[in-house]
């Protein structure tokens, strides 16, 4: 066994940020002082490691000398604790109207996760991976995100399988609180081609007539507005950029797709401190 040091690329105040959230849920359950095999500290750098470089558990645990499971168990304890400092939609949205926002933007990405046995029956009857995904063709779990105009994310959807269309969840998860944005904030919502026909205040790209002639090309006022919602819409990209480039942990999620929620949330949080919206 070689025995080397190693610089975590991460700030001082975001480590001792989420140490100070382990000590508060240390002390919610009242557990006590010196019980514990790691200090929040510590604990803040285990989940941190994991975070950053996708460092298996396993090998933090024995990085800690302590045993695999209570390596999960901590995990799982850092991941709750960042996720529960998420903002909820209406939260996020009234935040960015507040900021003087002209609009918010919705995407959807699939993060790929391991192969849960489940199945479900398509709209024909006919039986099928309830997370896997036909247009990606690999398993994962299917997340929304808003962002304000620069593309940096404000909020992010619970999963929902990858079968499920982006404007399937957004029925679920936001289409209620976008509406609300956009008769309450005066704050529209610019999306892409999967959320057309979303509702009033939900803008995506102007597509063909099927009534229309084929080969008919579109109005060149449609062409305009399409180019326009284009160019708005290029910082989308950014958000889910932001959270999967620096939390590799993201690119391919190791736990039950149904823990992706919570991973993604946790995520967020970890972002908008080092962007400095927590503070």
């Amino acid at each position: 066994m070689i025995t080397y040091t190693a610089t975590l690329d991460v700030d001082d105040e975001l480590t001792h940020y989420l140490s100070r959230l382990l000590a508060a849920e240390r002390r919610r359950r009242l557990t006590p002082r010196g019980r514990r095999a790691l200090t929040p500290f510590k604990q803040a750098v285990l989940g941190l490691r994991w975070f950053l470089d996708r460092t298996p558990i396993p090998k933090l645990a024995r990085d800690n000398n302590i045993g695999r499971a209570t390596g999960y168990r901590y995990i799982d304890e850092v991941i709750d604790v960042l996720a529960d400092q998420a903002p909820d939609l209406h939260e996020a949205l009234e935040d960015a109207a507040g900021q003087g926002a002209a609009y918010v933007m919705v995407d959807g990405k699939l993060f790929s996760t391991d192969r849960l046995g489940e199945t479900t029956e398509n709209k024909n009857g006919i039986l099928i991976d309830r997370w896997f995904s036909g247009k990606h063709h690999t398993q994962g779990g299917n997340v929304l995100m808003i962002t304000d105009p620069t593309g940096f994310p404000l909020w992010t959807s619970p999963v929902e399988p990858g079968s499920i269309h982006d404007s399937t969840s957004a029925q679920e998860h936001v289409l209620g609180a976008l509406y609300w944005a956009y008769s309450e904030l005066d704050l529209p919502t610019l999306g892409d081609g999967g959320f057309q026909g979303s509702g009033i205040g939900v803008f995506t790209p102007i597509k063909h007539s099927k009534s229309a002639p084929k080969g008919c090309p579109l109005d060149i006022d449609n062409k305009t507005y399409n180019a326009l919602l284009r160019g708005l819409r290029a910082l989308c990209e950014r958000g889910f950029a932001l959270l999967t480039q620096r939390w590799r942990t993201l690119q391919h999620i190791t736990a039950s797709p149904r823990k992706i929620t919570t991973i993604v949330q946790a995520a967020l949080t970890l972002t908008r401190h080092e962007h400095g919206k927590i503070h």
